[in-house]
């Protein structure tokens, strides 16, 4: 099996590299060939724990003796321990469970135009998302999310669905009114280029949704997990919403994903309104409860924040020392972007290219934002090597360009 069967057999949805990982270990990474890499992509923050971590191995090989599935005409123990441990960790005080981070979202979206109806009426229907966000992939989440290029050929969309600039209060404030249900933002944007938030703006969205009658749903999909050394990134901004969605780094890697919400809130749904066949699964929820076990916890959160504030310093020394390649470093946490320069537009595809080329796994935001979304467990001589291995990279690459 090669690249070229990959073509051969598979939907072209998706263009991988032409190396195939076979083995992973923490932050390394070991492909058919036996070559070495640092993964600091962390399966786009999702492996929160790196590679196979023996607790998660051992939570899964466990469960997996036990018991794998049971259909949703009964609950299991694995996910019983999982919810309470989510809501007794955050806002939330009812959770729903699902198998990934566009269910998790779909289901946000039809919970608030649920309650709406029930509370106000079938006018109260209109979503308002932010441009450039990522909600996920099916129809209404594409649709939700603020980027054309997701959603052209699939027309017709989902209807009263509108988009305002990120980060903007009066644009917020023109376009939330009476007739919105909910309003939806993820605290960092991820795929938007890793802009966070600013406190004020989300505070200003938490005021206008109470002032309207509308939900305030934070999608935590990217940031949450601990990426931004909080559990999640609201709590960071004291700012609570009234629903939140959760997936990647919630199971490591293993499909899980998750809705939290309020008492209130969740009876908008009743038996039947909504469901899902795997979602809440034994393995899944066994799995997940050890990541959020390790994760949540005080010095494990604040070494995040420790990780977060050396890697962003190495990533300014390489900005400092290739002068007019970069403008800057921005993100929170352990979720932090290298921009582009003007001079270099469109070319951060060829850097991650070229440091794939050494060893180093990155990841790319838009067409001008390098990602680093690495594994939370993150060694300070990872952070080193990495700096080197991007060095090496800039200096390849740019001799090539000159």
């Amino acid at each position: 099996m090669n690249r070229q069967t990959f073509d051969e057999v598979m939907v072209p949805v998706f263009a991988p590299n032409a190396f195939i990982p076979v083995r992973g270990s923490g932050l390394d990474l070991w492909d058919q060939d036996g070559k070495h890499y640092l993964d600091l992509t962390g399966g786009i923050a999702v492996s929160g724990l790196g590679h196979a971590p023996a607790e998660l191995v051992e939570a899964l090989t466990d469960q997996a003796k036990k018991l794998w599935h049971v259909s949703n005409y009964f609950t299991n123990e694995p996910v019983l321990k999982l919810a309470k441990a989510l809501t007794e960790a955050t806002f939330a005080e009812k959770v729903f469970f699902c198998n990934s981070g566009g269910e998790a979202n779909e289901a946000a979206f039809k919970l608030a135009r649920k309650w709406a109806h029930n509370h106000f009426g079938a006018k109260k229907s209109r979503i308002v998302s932010c441009l450039h966000s990522f909600h996920g992939r099916t129809l209404f989440t594409v649709t939700v999310g603020g980027q054309s290029k997701y959603t052209e050929g699939f027309e017709p969309l989902p209807q009263q669905i509108d988009h305002i600039p990120f980060n903007d209060i009066e644009a917020a404030r023109a376009a939330i009114g009476d007739d919105v249900c909910a309003v939806v933002v993820e605290p960092v944007q991820g795929e938007g280029g890793i802009l966070p938030a600013s406190p004020e703006y989300l505070k200003a969205l938490r005021q206008i949704c109470d002032d309207k009658n509308a939900l305030l749903i934070f999608d935590e999909i990217q940031c949450g997990m601990g990426r931004t050394g909080d559990l999640f990134a609201y709590m960071g901004y004291g700012v609570t919403p009234d629903i939140m969605t959760s997936a990647k780094a919630l199971g490591n890697g293993f499909p899980i994903a998750a809705m939290l919400t309020t008492t209130e809130i969740a009876n908008a749904f009743s038996v039947g309104s909504h469901g899902t066949t795997y979602g809440g699964n034994p393995l899944a929820a066994a799995v997940a409860y050890k990541a959020l076990e390790i994760i949540n916890k005080p010095e494990f959160l604040s070494r995040i924040t420790e990780a977060g504030n050396k890697l962003k310093a190495s990533l300014e020394r390489v900005v400092a020392d290739y002068p007019g390649v970069f403008a800057g470093v921005r993100g929170k946490g352990l979720m932090l972007g290298l921009v582009m320069s003007d001079k270099y537009h469109g070319k951060a595809a060829e850097i991650t290219a070229a440091a794939a080329q050494q060893g180093l796994l990155l990841l790319l935001a838009g067409y001008d934002v390098i990602r680093y979304v690495p594994a939370l467990v993150i060694k300070d001589e990872h952070i080193v090597q990495g700096e080197k291995l991007l060095r090496q990279a800039l200096d390849t690459w740019l001799k090539a360009s000159a």
